[in-house]
């Protein structure tokens, strides 16, 4: 009992799909964050001619309005005006930075569509509780984790940093605009370092949520059982509707068997109830059919409607194996059947 109660067995597809419903997923931040922030860093060196031209024009506009006496009115136009070419220059860049996130979010576990995490929940508001995972081990080790990684990569940084310092007094001899491009080139440089060091904390990051996930959601196998039982049904009720269809299926068979012509035997083993109505079919039907006690009880239901019973145990044989309920006899077997239809009407005819 202990071994079905320790959950040692990789998730059921099921247990994944149901989760996936529940809004529990795989989600690495890390990795959320280093392609947002790789989208954002492109799209600022992508869109800086655009941002540059429309904060040129912004200045071009304020400089324009030296001299003009403030009112209402100007300070309305000076906020539209600013709040019009913010919103340029920002939207596109947001807008990267929002395609970013969903392209991280879908790369990580795909489309998902799910009300259950949105709706509220009162035990996550709980002061207790909400105190405890403030200070709980899990916390505090997210904590170092977070702590440990942002060193780490604003360290790299100022080391690159501190190496480009270096260069300055001959970079102070260069023209305005070559400046401008040293400088640019060298941020372009760190940000890229920077970046390496969070992809690679990503990639580790990443590895480590779906084990994590993939544990948390491991069964036992009691759990695999029940979900094999709750997906395909129990196999005790299943047995027993089994057994319910055979007996309806048995007392429908028995019930034709007075409307037969002939039973067929071998005489002991084998019992097959044949009818032949040549307006409904072109060739005999078996209408019941069964080996010993099932034998026995054909027999007698037809001994007591005067079912004529013919001992031919090769032609029972055959017919038992190879002609189902309700079905028309093989070609194969009309001659001999045909025989003893024969033999029947005649002596009905006596």
């Amino acid at each position: 009992m202990a071994d079905d109660a320790e959950k040692t067995e990789e998730p059921t597809p099921k247990k994944i799909e149901d989760a996936r419903k529940e809004g529990n997923v795989p989600k690495s931040q890390d990795t959320s964050g280093v392609i947002t922030l790789f989208v954002a860093i492109l799209a600022v060196l992508m869109l800086f001619p655009y941002m540059a031209d429309h904060m040129l024009k912004l200045f071009k506009y304020y400089f324009s309005l030296v001299g003009t006496p403030l009112d209402k009115a100007f300070m309305l136009d000076i906020a539209i005006v600013t709040f019009r070419e913010a919103l340029l220059m920002v939207m596109p860049l947001a807008l990267a930075v929002a395609i970013a996130g969903v392209i991280a979010a879908l790369a990580q576990f795909g489309f998902l569509f799910t009300t259950k995490a949105i709706m509220p929940d009162f035990k996550k508001i709980d002061p207790i509780k909400g105190t405890k995972n403030l200070f709980s081990l899990k916390k505090m080790i997210e904590g170092v984790k977070i702590t440990f990684k942002a060193f780490t990569t604003l360290g790299v940084g100022f080391i690159f940093f501190f190496l480009f310092i270096k260069e300055l007094p001959t970079v102070a001899l260069f023209s305005l605009a070559d400046q401008l491009d040293w400088l640019k080139d060298k941020m372009i440089i760190i940000a890229l370092v920077m970046l390496l060091i969070i992809f690679i904390y990503a990639l580790i990051d990443i590895v480590i949520v779906r084990k994590q996930y993939f544990d948390g959601l491991k069964m036992s196998k009691q759990e695999i059982k029940d979900e094999m039982k709750n997906m395909e049904g129990d196999p005790m009720v299943k047995g027993k509707i089994k057994q319910k269809q055979m007996e309806i299926a048995r007392q429908r068979m028995m019930a034709e068997v007075p409307n037969a012509d002939v039973i067929i035997t071998n005489p002991t083993h084998y019992a097959v109830a044949i009818k032949y109505d040549e307006e409904k079919s072109y060739a005999p039907i078996v209408v019941a059919k069964g080996m010993d006690h099932l034998a026995q009880q054909i027999k007698k239901i037809g001994r007591e409607n005067n079912v004529h019973i013919i001992q031919n145990p090769p032609l029972a044989r055959s017919l038992y194996a190879e002609v189902e309920i309700d079905q028309t006899i093989p070609e194969t077997l009309f001659g001999a059947v045909a025989e003893v239809l024969a033999y029947v009407y005649k002596m009905n005819k006596n």
